[in-house]
């Protein structure tokens, strides 16, 4: 359900004026009666109307038809005392917002049904109440007839968006654990063997190496021939496994900011350099997450992205200017977050958030793996 109190959710500013000039439009339709008691009753339809109006929205039940079914009675009695037939706008655009299909057919083909056998009713009852607003009932039952279907399927496809949106999250999980579970195989098909073997040539030379010298070398040599099969076989698995870059990454960023129509600004680009597959697997994986989450949740207008590399270690920041974390806590309630730190503490990294006027988002990781693999090379 949209807050009650919002008509036109797209247009914010618009949903002000016109919610204001809704308001005060019955009071001019009210007041021109010049009856006491005729007014009196007009300003209490006026109340219930928007009693039933407030409570449609935070009724989670079946009540919700009770309070519907209030406003379209309200309604009627309004256009045939009154010539009021604007409050037919409200109901309609709360039917939109049902998301029950045989509930939305149902009041929506009572409402139009009772608007416009009212509306008929009153032409007969007090023509020149109506007519010089002929012009506005006609906008107004073409609205009732619109809007709730415009509301409706809107609601719909943002519902099947959202469904899609977590359908790709969930085939990426299966990809990334499919993935995760061919590695697995292909290394233990590739090492599993060869490591067996390892063993129990080891154990052999080492009863040989006192008995038999000459045939415990020969077992040493199969075992430095079959060390260096498994290493070289591990590398073409390490090769063969798909790596994502920081740098296709921030392509993917720059397109998802750009759709929601956020400025991005991108820093220390040039500080990326090489990494180790693992570590930039990882760095990319938490950026696209954090973008995400911005783009999602923050209401943001502005994002940064910061790299810097240091001396020992690689720091991504990421900061916008929305609200998308508890500005008390900040803590990392959300799976996302938890998700992006248990990845960071598999390489010995880190997440820090900071929220102030906006969120901060401070990746870091070590690159001893670099230094080390640096001296493995050499």
């Amino acid at each position: 359900m949209q807050k009650w109190y919002t008509i036109f959710p797209r247009n914010p500013w618009l949903s002000i004026y016109a919610w204001v000039i809704f308001c005060l439009l019955p009071f001019f339709f009210i007041f021109r009666v010049t009856n006491l008691l005729s007014v009196i009753i007009g300003i209490s339809l006026l109340l219930l109307f928007f009693l039933s109006y407030f409570f449609s929205f935070r009724s989670k039940s079946g009540l919700v038809y009770m309070w519907l079914s209030f406003e379209m009675v309200i309604n009627i009695v309004m256009t045939l005392l009154f010539g009021y037939v604007y409050f037919s706008i409200f109901t309609a655009f709360f039917i939109g917002n049902i998301r029950r299909p045989v509930g939305f057919f149902i009041m929506y083909g009572l409402h139009i049904f009772f608007t416009i056998s009212a509306i008929v009713a009153g032409f007969f009852i007090d023509i020149h109440l109506f007519l010089p607003q002929v012009h506005f009932i006609i906008v107004t039952v073409i609205g009732v007839i619109l809007l709730p279907f415009n509301l409706y399927y809107r609601g719909k496809k943002e519902n099947l968006e959202g469904q899609l949106e977590d359908a790709k999250e969930r085939i990426s999980e299966l990809v990334l654990l499919e993935e995760r579970e061919r590695i697995a195989r292909d290394l233990h098909d590739t090492l599993g063997q060869k490591l067996s073997m390892i063993g129990l040539k080891s154990d052999l030379a080492r009863r040989l190496i006192t008995r038999n010298p000459e045939e415990a070398e020969k077992e040493l040599n199969d075992i430095r021939h079959t060390a260096s099969i498994a290493l070289k076989e591990v590398r073409e698995l390490v090769a063969g496994i798909r790596a994502t870059k920081l740098q296709d990454e921030l392509i993917r960023v720059r397109q998802i900011i750009k759709a929601a129509e956020m400025e991005c600004r991108i820093e220390g680009e040039n500080q990326l350099g090489e990494l180790p597959v693992i570590l930039e697997n990882v760095l990319s994986m938490c950026l696209k997450e954090a973008v995400t989450n911005i783009v999602k949740h923050s209401g943001a207008t502005t994002c940064l992205i910061l790299f810097e590399r240091r001396l020992n270690e690689f720091r991504i920041v990421v900061q916008d200017n929305g609200t998308g974390l508890n500005r008390k806590t900040g803590e990392l309630t959300g799976s996302g977050l938890r998700g992006m730190a248990e990845r960071l503490e598999f390489v010995n990294g880190s997440l820090s958030v900071e929220v102030e006027e906006g969120t901060t988002l401070t990746i870091r990781v070590p690159l001893v793996i670099t230094h080390q693999e640096g001296e493995k090379s050499e």
